[in-house]
């Protein structure tokens, strides 16, 4: 199954600057999402990270990973409507930059449920080299 940008915008609350995923190109409510962020140079954060040699920054990064990850667990019937925030964020690695042009290949697998608790196992890509990784964990709220 497939999502598009509106499609997101019907699962998670976040918006324009801070919506960071592009597309689910495929995913199992509660259990796993995969999408991807194409990276331009026209975004906020390139204005001053860095004018000079634009990187995205590793926390941004990971908050598109943690909203794939939300995607996943919210697009559960009994969680719409509903947010899952961040709840930790154990052994993140950085493993190359990501830069203009880039597209950012995120998957997020759920792991572990306890009741309104989550946690995911992330993986960032750019063609088939790991860019970022980490366990997220989530709270829905």
């Amino acid at each position: 199954m497939e999502l598009n940008s509106n499609q997101i915008q019907e699962i998670i609350p976040h918006r324009y600057p801070f919506l960071l995923v592009d597309k689910i190109t495929d995913y199992k409510p509660g259990e796993y999402a995969k999408g991807i962020k194409c990276v331009t140079a026209n975004e906020m954060h390139f204005m001053g990270h860095f004018p000079q040699l634009h990187v995205m920054p590793g926390v941004l990064i990971i908050e598109a990973l943690e909203q794939v990850g939300a995607v996943a667990i919210l697009s559960e019937e009994e969680s719409k409507g509903k947010t899952a925030f961040f709840g930790g964020i154990k052994n993140a690695r950085f493993r190359q930059k990501v830069v203009p042009g880039d597209v950012l290949t995120l998957e997020c697998e759920i792991i572990t449920r306890k009741g309104p608790l989550g946690i995911g196992k992330a993986v960032a890509k750019v063609g088939d080299k790991v860019a970022a990784d980490a366990e997220l964990t989530f709270a829905i709220g």
